[in-house]
C-alpha cells in the first residue's frame, strides 16, 4: 500500500500501473490496460474493494480547500481558537475528508466506467481528522440494478469507509452511481482494429 504525503489534494498526479481487480477490462490492441475501472457486471453486492494506497492529511490541504470554498470557519482555520475547543487543534474539513475518502476509491473502482454520480445518503464523521492522521479507504457494493431507462448502464450503490492511522472510522457514506455495462466483446475487438488500421495509415 502506497502512502501519499504532502502533496496538496487537489494538485497532485500519481501515476502506477493497475492490478488487474478480478474483472475484465477494455483493453487496447496491443493489450495495455486503457481503463482500471470494474463494470456494472463486476460490482456484485457484497464485493469489498480496498484503496491500493493511504493519504496523509497535511495542514496545506486543509487551509487549501477552505480557501477554494469560502468556507471561514475557524475551527478550520484558526490554531489559537481551535486550542480553546474540545478539540485542541483544527479540525480538517470534513467536506475534504469526505472528497477524498471518495476520491481514493476510484483508481480500482469507477476510473473510466462511471457515467454519473446520483447522490449520496447517510453522510457522516464519527470522528475527527486533525492534520497528519493517515486515512485509508475500503468501498463495499451494497446494491446494484439495471437501469430501467438505459440498457447500456446499472445503478450501482456503494458503502464507502475512511479510516485514520488507529483504524478509527472517521467518516462513512453511500453513493449511488450510474454505471457503464460491459459492451460486447465483439464491439471490443472492432474498436481496437479500427484504432490499429488508423494507427497503420497515420505511420
Amino acid at each position: 500500500m502506497h502512502n501519499l504525503y504532502h502533496i496538496p489534494f487537489l494538485l497532485f498526479a500519481y501515476h502506477r500501473p493497475f492490478r488487474k481487480m478480478g474483472g475484465p477490462r477494455n483493453r487496447a490492441s496491443h493489450g495495455e490496460v486503457t481503463m482500471a475501472g470494474l463494470y456494472f457486471e463486476d460490482l456484485t453486492p457484497g464485493r469489498v474493494i480496498d484503496a491500493e494506497w493511504t493519504r496523509t492529511v497535511t495542514e496545506a490541504d486543509n487551509v487549501l480547500f477552505c480557501s477554494m470554498t469560502m468556507n471561514v470557519q475557524k475551527l478550520h482555520l484558526d490554531r489559537h481558537f481551535a486550542a480553546a475547543t474540545e478539540f485542541g487543534q483544527p479540525l480538517v474539513n470534513s467536506l475534504f475528508t469526505l472528497g477524498l475518502m471518495i476520491g481514493m476509491s476510484v483508481h480500482n473502482t469507477t476510473q473510466g466506467t462511471t457515467i454519473a454520480n446520483l447522490g449520496m445518503r447517510e453522510v457522516r464523521f464519527p470522528a475527527p481528522v486533525f492534520a497528519g492522521d493517515t486515512i485509508s479507504v475500503r468501498t463495499t457494493v451494497i446494491e446494484a440494478r439495471p437501469s430501467a431507462s438505459r440498457p447500456d448502464a446499472g445503478i450501482v450503490t456503494f458503502r464507502h469507509e475512511a479510516f485514520n492511522q488507529e483504524g478509527k472510522l472517521v467518516a462513512y457514506c453511500e453513493r449511488a452511481a450510474l454505471m457503464r455495462r460491459r459492451p460486447p466483446e465483439s464491439a471490443i475487438q472492432e474498436g481496437a482494429r479500427q484504432e490499429g488500421v488508423k494507427a497503420g495509415e497515420t505511420a
